[in-house]
């Protein structure tokens, strides 16, 4: 790897001094007391599903005192549970934040049974009654109108807090040992005549080198590797899906994919129709795949060169260069922007080396109300110069949600890759302006592979988890029918423009989004197409935008994304808006067949 200058290791000491510090195992201890005190008040206060929805001003107090308790409590888990991920996503073998980060999971099922029975007293309440006797209640109102819809779907009582208690022994520990084993995954491979041991995330970003013969040793050690884990990970997709379909028809939901809706903050006929708009363009994309294979001299591409550099994509960006380049950019937008860029590197909320027992992809969480902690895996690509752009995006949506409450901030999804699809287009549009015809070339290809993945591969994984689930109802699968079913996902997507001999059957085991909420990809895709959409409006009218763009951010957990959308004049039913979201990368597609040609 070339010299990138320092790359940063994230700075949790200004939270506590570190996992053996007595004021961590202090503020634990009293985190533990404060949620077992918890049942004392709703016990009180008789929250949990009622016959009797009257509200009146007794019982409307007793709403603001225990919404008030909760929130605070969730302020706090959030930041233990911040602190301790840290260690955990970067050491998957540093026992001790192993075994923190399990004590907090176990205090967090007495906080899970209690959030279903608030859902199930509010969800039973008259919600008109409560909303005018309650200023905190109208403050919270789209978290009323949601739990009127989750009370419909709670199993009773006891049922719920059987399945909270069994969240860590099941779905939870499934999803964590998927984590474990591919964070602490290497793969032994021969690169350039040199044998070497590197971590998985090190491997699969040699799917970015120039040379052919490197990327595509590093895919078949990369499968073969993935083939050495696939028992225990398929066990672990098996739990989960099967869990997770168990609880879904218990729970009297219509199908696997309806509950995912209301959760992401969106309706069937939303999801249909950017579908149906995604669907459309597969032809585009292939057009786009078949240009970039005569670019590098192929018939046809292979899975290991979906990533291949085309154009002078060798520049790379030191760590320093990266920081100014993203600090500029973001400057161009508003000076607010900026400013919050260079705290987040001043302050080092960043972990970006890559390295042995670090998990691997890049995430952004919320740490404390505004300030936030962003994992990447650093390689000196523009690539890792626009995710880094993106997880900042994560970063700025936090910061403007800073004054709401855990309670209001709770922005689902779909609407949370608003920002970062925002911030990453920044920088992407400005790499653009002042590129030469070959870099020019580079960053097109750089922006497409990215909505090939969340537009085409996305679609894949959808199609794989609704086919799983559907297998999953009548019986585990096996390794290898995890495996035909994903290059079965990846041929109905990527269609003929991609060599059906060397697709990814692994990818299933690679993702862990599988292994964690139920249809976690097409609010990507959502995501992504609603902030294009949002740059073409402020790239049209620049002040107009920005004077309801912070707001809008703020705004993600108290609205739905019809509502928020039709703020900017955005209707997400009609298809019309997607297709006009994907015409905007077809425009790019056309851009790069010219140069291409």
């Amino acid at each position: 790897m070339p010299d990138l200058g320092v790359l940063p290791h994230w700075d949790m000491t200004t939270v506590f001094p570190s996992l053996e510090a007595p004021e961590l195992a202090a503020a634990f201890e009293k985190l533990k007391a404060e949620i077992r005190g918890l049942v004392p008040l709703f016990d009180k206060h008789a929250v949990r599903r009622s016959t009797d929805g009257a509200v009146d001003a007794a019982r409307a107090a007793a709403f603001d005192e225990v919404t008030n308790r909760l929130n605070t409590l969730y302020r706090s888990t959030i930041t233990m549970r911040g602190f301790v991920n840290a260690f955990v996503t970067t050491d998957a073998a540093n026992d001790l934040a192993q075994s923190l980060a399990s004590e907090l999971r176990a205090a967090r099922v007495t906080l899970s049974q209690l959030q279903t029975r608030y859902t199930a007293w509010v969800g039973t309440m008259d919600a008109e009654a409560l909303l005018r006797q309650s200023q905190l209640a109208r403050d919270h109102e789209y978290l009323i109108r949601q739990s009127q819809e989750y009370a419909r779907h709670q199993m009773p009582e006891g049922e719920e807090d059987l399945a909270a208690e069994l969240s860590p022994a099941g779905v939870a520990g499934w999803a964590r040992l998927h984590s474990d084993v591919t964070s602490l995954l290497t793969v032994s491979l021969n690169v350039r005549g040199e044998e070497k041991t590197l971590p998985m995330s090190a491997v699969r970003a040699l799917a970015n080198e120039p040379e052919r013969d490197v990327r595509r040793a590093a895919f078949e050690a990369e499968l073969k590797a993935w083939e050495a884990v696939s028992v225990p990970l398929a066990a672990a997709l098996n739990g989960v899906k099967g869990s997770q379909r168990v609880l879904r028809s218990r729970r009297g939901w219509a199908d696997d994919v309806e509950p995912t809706l209301i959760d992401n903050g969106i309706d069937r006929t939303t999801l249909e129709a950017m579908q149906q708009a995604c669907v459309e363009s597969f032809p585009d994309f292939r057009r786009y795949m078949r240009a970039k294979a005569r670019t590098l001299g192929l018939e046809r591409l292979t899975w290991y060169d979906l990533s291949a550099p085309v154009g002078s994509a060798n520049r790379c960006f030191t760590w320093p260069e990266a920081e100014a380049f993203i600090t500029e950019q973001f400057g161009v937008y508003s000076a607010r922007m900026a400013d919050f860029a260079d705290r987040t590197f001043r302050e080092r909320w960043i972990d970006a080396e890559p390295r042995a027992g670090k998990e691997g992809g890049a995430f952004c969480m919320e740490l404390r109300p505004g300030e936030s902690r962003v994992l990447l895996n650093y390689d000196g690509s523009f690539n890792s110069v626009s995710t880094l752009a993106h997880e900042l995006g994560h970063a700025y949506h936090n910061l403007n949600l800073e004054p709401r409450t855990p309670l209001q901030d709770l922005t689902p999804s779909t609407l949370a890759e608003t920002a970062s699809i925002f911030c990453e287009t920044l920088v992407v549009d400005a790499a653009l302006e002042h590129a030469s015809r070959d870099e020019r070339m580079a960053l097109l290809e750089a922006s497409l592979q990215r909505d090939l993945m969340v537009v085409v591969d996305i679609h894949s994984r959808f199609l794989f988890e609704k086919a799983v689930f559907e297998r999953r109802a009548r019986r585990e699968l096996t390794p290898r029918e995890f495996c035909e079913q994903m290059t079965a996902a990846q041929l109905g997507t990527y269609g003929d423009a991609l060599d059906p001999g060397a697709l990814h059957p692994y990818m299933w085991a690679v993702k862990g989004h599988y292994y964690g909420p139920t249809f976690y990809n097409y609010p990507y895709t959502f995501g992504l197409l609603f902030g294009l959409g949002l740059y073409a409006q402020y790239k049209r009218d620049p002040d107009t935008f920005r004077g309801g763009y912070d707001e809008l951010l703020s705004l993600t957990g108290m609205a739905d994304a019809v509502a928020l959308a039709g703020r900017f004049g955005i209707d997400v039913r009609r298809v019309d808006f997607w297709r006009s979201s994907l015409d905007v990368i077809r425009g790019t597609i056309r851009e790069f067949e010219t140069l291409a040609a």
